[in-house]
């Protein structure tokens, strides 16, 4: 999945559980939770083979993803630390991803179960692309009315 709706994910999590400990822990887990579905993500073909001049617009679009992803939980939520704490774990899969790909040898074993094991299981079935999007976009509204209502109501 895309930043983003990761972030949103995390951040629901994080409005939902009072106990920070236990919310990073669902928010962390709840990444690997959401790459079960179909979903489209982006290409870091270009870190993984450290073709820097060629990585800059994948960097730029996940740069924008995740800036896009701060704004929606500054206008969704009542911005609280554990909210954003919530959403910053929730992507700490991706991340350690990156690093794999960049330093192949380092946390290896993470990138099998991440990318080779979890991605796998819904990149064999070939989803249309407009389920890949359409899961993408529920999972985000979701997660937008689980903040709102976490924050609002109650």
């Amino acid at each position: 999945m895309i930043l983003l709706v990761h972030m949103l994910f995390g951040a629901a999590l994080g409005s939902a559980i009072p106990n920070p400990f236990l919310g990073g822990i669902l928010a962390f887990l709840g990444h690997y939770f959401l790459d079960l579905f179909p979903h489209i993500e982006y290409s870091i073909d270009n870190i993984r083979s450290k073709k820097w001049q060629k990585a800059f617009p994948d960097i730029l679009k996940v740069c924008l993803d995740f800036s896009l992803a701060i704004v929606m939980i500054f206008l969704f939520s009542k911005n609280q630390p554990i909210i954003y704490l919530g959403s910053l774990i929730a992507i700490i899969p991706d991340g350690l991803t990156i690093i794999t790909s960049i330093f192949p040898k380092f946390l290896k074993r993470h990138n099998i179960v991440h990318t080779e094991k979890i991605h796998y299981l819904t990149k064999q079935k070939k989803f249309p692309l407009s389920v890949r999007i359409l899961s993408q976009v529920l999972t985000g509204m979701l997660s937008i009315a689980l903040l709102r209502y976490f924050n609002y109501f109650e």
